[in-house]
């Protein structure tokens, strides 16, 4: 059965799409075709990737609504996949709240389900002044997608996530969405807190070039210390994923 994961989260600007790229990057030396599309309205940024062959689709003829016969052909598309396929679909903030709406009131992930496919929706919560706002989005999910997986990914780029509660310093795994969703939450993955002069600033240049760890450390654009950087945040995001079991 293929292997299908969503990127969904309501906020702009956490990392999302730098997600769907580490999935991409992560699954693509597996066996068996991998299939990447972006269907983000106003930033294509994962739809930028030459090396994953993204196809770009729109799902609304505006930015914060969704067009049924786009998504349906968004979904056809899924349900068309090989057996052995892997799909990485990154989604949109503005269209976050219509999509959830559209997949919940057609029933379109139990559809892809009983063809035998594997649904995994991934979504991140960050640190800093995000950490409310990406909360509430990662509880739509998992409020509206009670039997569908759901890994979670802490980016701590902004800052740790964790709040201050009274005396005491509450850690996402300490939360109440957390607690009472163990069960749902298939994994968590931590995109670690860097130091920003450095390994943050090369990453964000990798981004700005739409290049994949394995192309930036092979070229020339990168110094020799920028290089070395890269290589150690891919292995140790490898790593990772794989303890995470994704």
């Amino acid at each position: 059965m293929a292997l299908v994961n969503f990127t969904l989260q309501g906020k702009g600007g956490v990392g999302k799409s730098f997600v769907a790229t580490l999935l991409a990057q992560y699954y693509q030396p597996r066996d068996g075709e991998l299939i990447c599309l972006d269907t983000d309205p106003v930033n294509r940024s994962f739809g930028g990737y030459k090396a994953f062959g993204v196809e770009n689709l729109t799902l609304g003829e505006r930015v914060d609504e969704i067009n049924p016969r786009f998504f349906d052909a968004l979904l056809e598309k899924i349900l068309a996949a090989p057996p052995d396929a892997t799909i990485v679909v990154d989604n949109g903030a503005s269209t976050f709240l219509p999509l959830l709406g559209y997949m919940v009131e057609t029933r379109a992930l139990t559809m892809v389900q009983d063809a035998g496919h594997e649904i995994r929706i991934h979504s991140i919560v960050t640190g800093g002044q995000g950490l409310t706002d990406t909360m509430e989005g990662l509880s739509q999910v998992l409020k509206y997608f009670e039997d569908i997986p759901v890994v979670v990914w802490l980016n701590e780029y902004f800052g740790r996530v964790e709040r201050q509660v009274g005396q005491q310093v509450q850690t996402f795994e300490d939360s109440a969405i957390y607690r009472k969703n163990m069960d749902h939450i298939a994994a968590l993955v931590r995109l670690p807190e860097l130091r920003k002069e450095t390994f943050g600033l090369d990453i964000a240049n990798m981004l700005k070039a739409h290049l994949t760890f394995a192309e930036a450390v092979e070229s020339e654009e990168f110094g020799v210390m920028s290089r070395q950087r890269l290589k150690m945040i891919w292995e140790t995001m490898n790593s990772t994923m794989v303890e995470a079991g994704l």
